[in-house]
């Protein structure tokens, strides 16, 4: 059986929080359970905006944290800096839009290629190792390796999407995607492109010497297909859980995703 890592991310715990800027729910208390429930690494997101993480909050979660903590980030200069100051296990670079209400798209690591040279190299010169959040193409593989991170995270956004315009009531809500209003046909084509996609580019990110992770927007329904693919080792999930956790409590909706994610 081969091992997968499953990040546990509980910014929404935080966006929760900060609906009434109370310490209620508490972010540590979340973290305890988590830790208590199969995940084995914590993932958060310090933004420049501040919308859920604060400050204050990776420093406690740093200090009071059994699991390695991934820390998502931009590369921003003033967030560099404190991450590479608070040295947490990894760092995640990830896009940013102060707009958007989640990370919409990969980093693009041709158009802010030294940006992204420079960000990897201060957090090196802090012992902090890197990974970058890109979309599963080959050519954003072969860069990342050229920029000198360990590992890449495949954004699984279009897959996700197209999973659940295919597979759930997502279609008939207030928040279907438009653009993938499609005909089935062709929505189960591009889900099948989306799932190669994934596939092919997590074969060759462990070919030359990446190693791999997976996320976003992935949930208890549209796992299978990720788990097949052999050469992701890691995947943090984290609306899902914290949605399921309304109804079952986080340490049961930890607990089952560490199932479903157990090979």
């Amino acid at each position: 059986m081969s091992r997968m890592t499953l990040g546990v991310n509980i910014d929404h715990v935080a966006v929760l929080r900060e609906a009434r800027r109370v310490n209620d729910p508490d972010i540590l208390q979340a973290l305890f359970v988590a830790c208590e429930n199969g995940a084995d690494q914590i993932t958060i997101h310090l933004r420049e905006d501040r919308r859920h993480i604060q400050d204050v909050d990776v420093k406690n979660i740093l200090l009071h944290s059994k699991l390695p903590v991934n820390l998502e980030c931009s590369i921003n200069k003033e967030i560099l800096d404190i991450v590479s100051r608070l040295k947490p296990h990894r760092a995640t670079l990830v896009p940013e839009k102060r707009e958007e209400v989640t990370t919409e798209g990969g980093l693009d690591v041709f158009k802010y290629e030294d940006a992204i040279h420079y960000a990897i190299e201060q957090l090196h010169d802090a012992l902090v190792p890197v990974s970058l959040f890109v979309d599963p193409t080959i050519e954003a593989m072969e860069k990342s390796k050229e920029l000198g991170a360990e590992m890449v995270e495949l954004h699984t956004g279009l897959y996700a999407n197209l999973f659940a315009m295919l597979h759930s009531n997502l279609p008939h809500s207030n928040h279907s995607v438009k653009e993938l209003e499609l005909p089935r046909y062709e929505l189960e084509t591009q889900l099948e492109k989306a799932t190669h996609a994934l596939k092919i580019s997590a074969l060759h990110a462990k070919k030359i010497g990446l190693e791999v992770a997976a996320g976003h927007g992935l949930n208890y329904n549209n796992l299978d297909p990720i788990m097949a693919i052999d050469a992701i080792t890691e995947l943090n999930i984290g609306q899902s859980i914290i949605a399921r956790s309304v109804f079952t409590g986080l340490g049961a909706a930890v607990d089952e995703m560490k199932k479903l994610t157990t090979r």
